[in-house]
C-alpha cells in the first residue's frame, strides 16, 4: 500500500534558520531520502514553494471561490511530501519516525489507489 506523509512546518522558523542550519536540515533530509530510495520504499515526493505561492478554489452553493494562499489558516504550512510503499501502517510510521524533522509534524495517510479514475 502507499502512503502520503505530508511535512508541516512553520515557514517563518525556516525561514530564520542560519546558513549552517539550513545546509545540516537539507543534509538530513538527502541522508534520509538516499535511505528509502535504497530499502525500495520511496514511490516520490518533493520540497513544496513557500505557501504564499499557493491559490486555493473552495467551492460551496454552486460557486467557485479562488483565493491566494494556503487552504486553512495556521501557523505550519505543508512544506513537502513523500509517496512511499510500506506493508502497513505500521511500516509507514516506522519510515516517517525516521525523518530527520526537529519541530512541526509529518501527517501519515494511506493513498486510496483503488479509487483511482485514469
Amino acid at each position: 500500500m502507499q502512503y502520503l506523509l505530508m511535512i508541516y512546518g512553520d515557514e517563518a522558523a525556516m525561514g530564520a534558520a542560519t546558513p549552517e542550519q539550513g545546509k545540516a536540515m537539507g543534509e538530513a533530509y538527502a541522508r534520509f531520502t538516499q535511505d528509502i530510495v535504497k530499502s525500495g520504499h520511496l514511490k516520490g515526493g518533493d520540497k513544496l514553494k513557500p505557501s504564499s505561492t499557493a491559490t486555493t478554489i473552495r467551492r460551496g452553493d454552486g460557486k467557485s471561490l479562488t483565493t491566494d494562499g494556503p487552504f486553512a489558516e495556521t501557523r505550519e504550512q505543508l512544506s513537502g511530501y513523500y509517496i512511499i510503499e510500506a506493508k502497513d501502517l505500521d511500516e509507514a510510521l516506522m519510515i516517517a519516525g525516521k525523518m530527520p524533522f526537529s519541530a512541526g509534524a509529518v501527517e501519515v495517510r494511506p493513498i486510496d489507489s483503488l479509487a483511482r479514475q485514469y
